[in-house]
């Protein structure tokens, strides 16, 4: 059996430890010292997800590299890991934005200015910063690799404590004198609706457990589960089925989120840091669109697909609704939120679009949307933390004084817009080419999710970047080095998956369509198939 899982989750969560084991004190030294620490941890958990991805077999089994621990043996509870292609990439996305974060945040825990009697504001213990970016790296990826249901849940709700003290205790400077109260306000709102979905799942997950218990599978793995379920050794009627699937994509909703469950997503991210909220939007939000692939559709696959129509209504409402309220806004980070709604619509529509060509796209939409909302909002956070303040009429004429900060920032912008050439534009074409084959009038209505972020992200650079340079911008200095380490890997991923996707999609495929297969559901057959070569319809000769 395998460590390489455990070593990956382990790692992290022990850097957790370490970091906030090392000595407090307000120097410089010792602050450069817990970020190195923290840094050099979140580099070894990079190499360990690579060495999983490189020794990930496309063709192999579904689950690979697995292990099991017994935990819990009275209710068959184990500590059980494995990884098929979509948890490999997600857990190596998450790996990869670590570090970045970690480089983008070099100072957000530093203490902030004097105050008139020589103490310090808005004083934050550094060893606590990256000790809960670490721990919130360490139960994500533990998410991503989890076999138990009940593990993926106790880790699936464990994540939120760490997310609760970044986004209340380590905000955004920049939010003005109510920051305090509003930072206050996000994390109880951000905590409080994902305890909710948690609370219901918890209730979906006794369930499933006591159904399956009676019928003689007392165990909580999910190969075991989807298994039975599949060969009908497992039956779950109709309504138990229906009620099991709620609960759990309730859950998974709230934490995506999905419209109308997403209201918390814009307060959290617009009172965080610019590093906390790639966290939020890039990594953690991902658990959710991924354990509804992995346990929705796996679990429940009559009712994934009776409740399939309806998802997809509320997915296209929130591509339309997110970028909408993207193009209304005054703050550059809640713009940046509600477009991540929007996006995320695409994302829930391709995996309930139920083809081949939308849970790809769904997998690689996670994959790149992470990467370009990363260089868009840590670019913005750059600009942010130079100007202090969000506000986007504050901007004007950057591009003349920071080029390369504007360049990197239209760059951002253009992914997310899903420019052709740029990685996004690969997973939302699969998105809305899986989703029409099947439901064409809902691929349309979201055609038109593309041109309002044309709109919101073009609007955004012509308001910040371009015209007349503003006076709190005039001595706006342009990208530093450590910036630059930042945003230069974001960029080059965002060009090479732009134009060299097959190396997700030869990963990504096999896993979605082990997924379909448990939906017992296939492409749908094209309306005219092409003719064959030679046939009369072709202008060919007959043989």
């Amino acid at each position: 059996m395998s460590y390489l899982l455990s070593a990956t989750c382990a790692v992290p969560a022990a850097g957790a430890v370490l970091t906030a084991a090392l000595p407090a004190g307000s120097t410089e030294a010792r602050r450069r010292t817990t970020k190195a620490v923290a840094l050099g941890v979140s580099a070894v958990t990079l190499a360990l997800a690579a060495a999983v991805a490189g020794r990930f077999e496309p063709g192999g089994a579904r689950y690979q590299l697995t292990e099991s621990h017994s935990w819990i043996r009275s209710f068959g509870i184990t500590f059980s890991l494995g990884v098929d292609g979509i948890g490999t990439v997600l857990a190596l996305l998450t790996a990869v934005l670590v570090p970045i974060v970690m480089l983008a945040s070099w100072h957000d825990a530093d203490p902030g200015p004097a105050a008139p009697d020589g103490t310090f504001e808005n004083r934050r213990r550094t060893q606590g910063f990256f000790a809960l970016i670490l721990a919130v790296e360490a139960m994500v990826i533990v998410s991503f690799y989890a076999t138990d249901v009940f593990v993926f849940y106790v880790f699936f709700e464990a994540m939120l404590i760490p997310m609760y003290f970044l986004i209340g205790g380590f905000g955004d400077r920049a939010g003005g004198p109510e920051s305090s109260r509003q930072r206050s306000y996000a994390a109880v709102k951000f905590l409080l609706y994902n305890l909710l979905g948690g609370l219901v799942m918890l209730a979906a997950v006794i369930g499933l457990y006591v159904i399956a218990q009676d019928q003689g599978f007392a165990t909580f793995d999910l190969p075991t589960l989807t298994g039975a379920i599949a060969d009908g050794r497992l039956v779950l009627s109709g309504t138990a089925e229906k009620a099991l699937f709620l609960g759990f994509f309730f859950a998974f909703a709230v934490k995506a989120p999905l419209w109308p469950l997403h209201t918390w997503l814009p307060n959290a991210m617009g009172e965080s840091t610019a590093g906390t909220a790639v966290l939020i939007t890039a990594v953690v939000d991902k658990v959710g669109t991924f354990a509804m692939l992995r346990y929705c559709l796996g679990l429940f696959p009559d009712a994934s697909k009776t409740f399939a129509p309806a998802i997809l209504v509320l997915s296209v409402i929130g591509i339309i609704y997110g970028a909408l309220l993207a193009i209304g806004q005054k703050d550059i980070k809640r713009l940046v939120a509600y477009a991540s709604i929007s996006h995320f619509g695409f994302i829930i529509m391709g995996i309930f679009a139920l083809t081949s060509q939308g849970q790809s796209g769904a997998t690689l939409y996670m994959v790149n949307h992470g990467i370009s909302t990363a260089a868009w909002m840590l670019v913005a956070g750059f600009l942010i933390s130079r100007r202090g303040s969000r506000l986007i009429a504050d901007y004007g004429g950057v591009q003349k004084v920071a080029p390369v900060l504007a360049g990197t920032f239209l760059i951002g912008g253009l992914a997310t817009l899903s420019l052709p050439g740029l990685a996004p534009f690969v997973s939302e074409f699969l998105v809305l080419v899986g989703t029409f084959t099947r439901y064409p009038a809902i691929g349309i209505v979201a055609t038109f999710g593309i041109v309002l972020a044309a709109l919101y992200a073009l609007l955004l650079y012509q308001r910040t970047m371009t015209g007349p340079v503003k006076d709190g911008v005039r001595s706006m200095p342009d990208l530093k080095v450590r910036e630059l380490a930042v945003v230069a890997p974001l960029v080059a991923l965002t060009v090479l998956l732009g134009v060299y996707p097959k190396p997700l999609t030869d990963i990504v495929n096999p896993a979605v369509d082990a997924t379909l297969s448990q939906v017992h559901q296939s492409d749908p057959a094209p309306a005219h198939p092409v003719a064959a070569h030679g046939d009369a319809t072709s202008g060919g000769e007959h043989k």
